[in-house]
């Protein structure tokens, strides 16, 4: 554990901390993509499948079950609390995840692991496709949130909050790998995650260019609106 990685998940509970504050005290969900937060709780099942077979440590195991559990709670605010759920707009929240995000990343994680030398069986003793999956959909899930916040243009500042956090949690552990690199003698590099990481980072950088220049003048946030 180092500062880099430590401060990295403090981000990203910060973030979903920052999302139920959101939902629970405006009790509305515009601007929130239901899209993301499926496939953030589709990333973390196929991730952390190893949860209840293999232990790490206290911190890895309660780290892993909180965001599957608050992740899951935030699908589920959305989908069936009331007024949360009235208010989703699943016009605004129409990006194709299934077909453009989750295919594609399935048939590449596929083919990663076939160039990669495993075999059938393989795959399905130590879950290593699913794994790859994870990486691969986790680097985009947060497309359609960002599409949402494109459409309505003027950004809730909770909601511009806790998108910061979730892009700083991932360039915080881009500078953890950079670390680890160079302090752990035996450390594995795991080029996929790297340029997966990278990816994710770059996805927001238009959005921290505007945040940067609402919280610099203390106006609204706004975002160039598409079309």
């Amino acid at each position: 554990m180092n500062i880099f990685r430590l401060s990295g998940d403090m981000s990203h509970v910060a973030s979903i901390i920052v999302l139920l504050l959101r939902l629970r005290v405006a009790k509305n969900a515009q601007g929130i993509s239901l899209r993301t937060h499926e496939l953030f709780l589709l990333v973390f099942l196929t991730r952390y499948l190893d949860l209840f077979t293999t232990y790490y440590s206290l911190y890895n195991s309660m780290m892993k079950m909180v965001y599957i559990a608050t992740t899951g709670y935030i699908v589920h605010m959305m989908r069936n609390v009331e007024p949360i759920c009235s208010t989703y707009d699943k016009a605004q929240d129409s990006f194709l995840h299934l077909k453009f995000l989750v295919a594609p990343c399935a048939v590449l994680a596929f083919f990663t692991n076939l160039i990669g030398g495993f075999n059938l069986m393989e795959l399905l003793d130590n879950f290593q496709m699913l794994w790859v999956f994870s990486i691969y959909l986790e680097a985009v899930a947060i497309l359609p949130q960002l599409v949402v916040l494109q459409r309505y243009g003027e950004v809730e500042n909770l909601t511009g909050n806790y998108i910061f956090l979730m892009g700083s949690y991932r360039a915080l552990y881009i500078l953890n790998w950079i670390w680890r690199s160079f302090t752990e003698p035996y450390y594995q590099h795991h080029y996929i995650v790297y340029l997966c990481g990278l990816l994710q980072t770059g996805l927001y950088a238009d959005f921290f260019y505007y945040y940067y220049l609402s919280k610099k003048s203390g106006g609204k946030f706004s975002l160039p609106t598409a079309g």
